[in-house]
């Protein structure tokens, strides 16, 4: 019998690409502290921080439950770039990443009982050099607070401003899904 999936985030991309994928799994979700203790590198702070996740559902499962969990950051040089609070500051974050190549980063942490599968994605994202207007247009239209470097690929901003991408599309998304899929498959059995 295959155990059942517990995806440890509310993220409706994540919930997507799982469904995408014809993976069968429940959302469960606890609220986590989502900060890190200093001196990790950025993909030790995106496992970190989806260890967090995977841990906090675990303790409320069944032993043969597998805990899927998952934290997505935006990497601007050696600046981790986590999600605007408000307007002003999601349009900051566009105008530095306008331009620029930055990394995205999927922490991946996948649980069944003491067992575990860890790993961090990296994608390599460069935009095309993007106007004021265009920025604030992606703002005040898509309102991208819940968005690690204050946007999402696959909504207007990512369709005209992003020249090029190197590595999984998905990870940029929220979840490198041929890696977590292929994972998934080793722990269930």
């Amino acid at each position: 019998m295959m155990p059942k999936i517990i995806l440890a985030s509310q993220s409706p991309r994540r919930k997507q690409l799982l469904e995408w994928a014809e993976v069968s799994f429940e959302v469960v979700v606890k609220e986590t502290d989502e900060h890190f203790p200093p001196g990790l590198t950025a993909k030790e702070v995106a496992v970190h921080i989806a260890r967090n996740k995977s841990l906090a559902v675990q303790e409320s499962l069944a032993a043969s439950d597998i805990v899927l969990a998952a934290d997505t950051i935006v990497v601007l040089g050696d600046k981790i770039i986590g999600k605007p609070v408000h307007r002003e500051e999601a349009i900051s974050i566009l105008l530095a990443l306008s331009g620029e190549k930055h990394q995205v980063i999927t922490g991946v942490v996948i649980r069944k009982g003491n067992t575990e599968i860890a790993f961090a994605d990296i994608t390599d994202v460069e935009f095309h050099p993007l106007t004021i207007e265009q920025i604030e247009f992606y703002v005040d239209r898509y309102k991208p607070y819940d968005k690690a470097g204050a946007y999402a690929i696959q909504e207007w901003i990512g369709v005209v401003g992003i020249r090029s991408i190197q590595g999984d599309f998905y990870n940029v998304m929220g979840l490198p899904v041929s890696r977590v899929v292929k994972a998934l498959g080793e722990l269930a059995n």
